[in-house]
């Protein structure tokens, strides 16, 4: 009687088989995809994906090992084969691949009598049996294990001038610098250095994620309040370093993917990452006393996302569709500027969710996305801004497009909220007796690619603070705003020298205003 499982059993012996072949030939290796393919065991699309996958491989040992080793992932992946099984059949082609990329990348030694006299020889690989490179990317194979390293490193030169400073440019919650210097630094951008390790494998037919995020900044900061505290460029200080990053995925393609662990959130997340000064500087904030990162276009143009406790769920992708929804620590309503109200009490978990959808029309790539964040702000006793146990139910939704036409490229966004908070999430959304304040913002960015390797940007963008209706804070932010111009030029696949202009304002809810010029020039690494 047929029995599918023992013919795939049959399947993956026949590829250690080959695998233990020092000469093995592709024909057979087409041959038994064919076969797996005509018994249902690889779809269409996983055979026309090893496929290619085996033509493009040198025609060597190693070359076809590869291709073997990604037919068993998927056999291990179908519950055909466990984690041993797979472990056992992978062993033997790990040993051919090493001595193949030793041989392939000699390592340089300094020209002595012994290594004159044998010019043939090369250093032993440095792996066991079980470890191999990586197909792209940092990292190693180890068994089934995929071990995956990535970071960046940036600096930049900012120099920060101040407009003309009196009583009139008080601005509480403003962005733009008020103290009436200027000022000059070497300081991360936007993003601070990261180094991230992630492993990924397959058990029992899950796909199975762990990843650790480390942030550090290059300036000294005070540590108190944490990693991102306020700068400290004082001698003998400390960068902190920020573990914003570490989470479990545990999902397969027809299923999804649910994470555990903290992360970027769902709400304005598209926002920041689709924002040109994401690897530059934008707006500064103190430039004095630098901390971990600049503000970007945080608070003009968008809220901060912010890195969340969460659990979530992310759909596979339906046609360009996909949908994620998450569960998420609450979190308080910060007094910001000083005259807002506080609340702290956290009886029910944040919830936010995502919708994505990319579409390539003809030469025109689009991308739609929207998001909503939803949590309860509640007073933990009776000196916060309501009565012990009462209530301001905080909502955020934002909606955006990213348009890219040959080396052109548009993205526009949008988002409105009730006791969202203005700059990071609940910051300032309510009044000092606890009302719900209005909030909004946009940015409008334009992008263009020349010369191959030249990227131009021009952007606007403002976000909106309104009182509550009961207040009367005159000096209280009404909007911060600013302009941006940027060229970036990418040195190397790794390295992008950048270069910026940013004019910044910020406008109380009395007219009073302050703004700045700020001029940044660096460089950004990413592995």
């Amino acid at each position: 009687m047929y029995n599918p499982n023992h013919l795939l059993r049959l399947g993956a012996i026949s590829v250690g088989a080959l695998v233990l072949l020092t000469s093995a030939r592709a024909d057979q290796l087409d041959d038994l995809m064919q076969q797996l393919k005509a018994k249902g065991v690889l779809n269409q699309q996983e055979y026309r994906t090893l496929s290619k996958q085996r033509a493009a491989a040198p025609p060597t040992p190693a070359g076809q090992a590869e291709v073997v080793d990604a037919l068993m992932r998927q056999l291990q992946a179908k519950g055909i084969l466990s984690q041993q099984e797979y472990a056992k059949l992978s062993a033997p082609a790990a040993a051919p691949v090493a001595v193949a990329s030793s041989r392939a990348a000699p390592v340089a030694e300094p020209a002595t009598a012994s290594s004159q006299s044998a010019p043939d020889q090369v250093a032993a690989a440095p792996t066991g049996p079980y470890i191999r490179m990586m197909d792209k990317g940092v990292g190693l194979h180890v068994g089934s294990v995929d071990i995956l390293f990535s970071g960046g490193i940036n600096a930049f030169y900012v120099q920060n001038q101040v407009g003309d400073r009196d009583a009139n440019n008080v601005v509480l919650g403003g962005i733009a610098n008020i103290d009436g210097q200027d000022s000059a630094s070497i300081r991360n951008g936007l993003l601070p250095g990261n180094f991230s390790v992630s492993l990924k494998t397959q058990q029992e037919g899950f796909d199975l994620g762990a990843t650790f995020g480390f942030y550090p900044g290059l300036n000294s900061v005070s540590n108190n309040g944490g990693a991102n505290s306020a700068g400290n460029p004082s001698a003998l200080g400390t960068t902190g370093i920020d573990f914003r990053q570490q989470f479990i995925t545990v999902g397969t393609p027809s299923m999804g993917t649910f994470k555990g662990g903290r992360d970027i959130g769902l709400f304005g997340s598209q926002a920041i990452l689709n924002d040109f000064s994401l690897v530059s500087v934008g707006t500064p904030g103190s430039n004095a006393a630098p901390s971990n990162t600049t503000f970007g276009r945080i608070g003009l143009g968008y809220v901060y996302t912010d890195f969340i406790p969460q659990i979530t769920y992310t759909s596979p992708s339906f046609s360009g569709l996909q949908v994620s929804l998450g569960l998420f620590t609450p979190l308080d309503a910060v007094n910001f500027s000083s005259v807002s109200g506080q609340l702290t009490s956290h009886n029910q978990p944040g919830v936010q969710g995502q919708l994505v959808y990319n579409a390539n029309l003809g030469s025109t790539k689009t991308k739609l996305w929207t998001s909503f964040v939803t949590q309860k702000l509640e007073s933990a006793n009776n000196t916060q801004a309501l009565p012990e146990g009462q209530s301001v139910q905080a909502n955020g939704f934002d909606l955006g497009t990213n348009i890219g036409l040959g080396p052109a490229n548009l993205v526009l966004y949008g988002y409105t909220g009730k006791a969202l908070g203005s700059t990071g999430l609940f910051f300032d959304a309510v009044s000092q007796d606890g009302q719900a304040r209005d909030s909004h913002g946009f940015y409008v960015q334009g992008t263009y690619q020349f010369l191959e390797r030249f990227t131009a940007g021009l952007s606007y963008g403002a976000s909106y603070l309104d009182q509550a209706s009961d207040e009367d804070h005159p000096l209280l932010v009404k909007q911060n705003n600013s302009w941006l111009f940027g060229l970036h030029y990418k040195l190397t696949d790794w390295v992008q020298l950048a270069g910026e202009y940013t004019y910044t304002k910020s406008e109380a809810q009395n007219g009073n205003s302050a703004d700045e010029n700020t001029f940044a020039v660096g460089a950004s690494l990413f592995f």
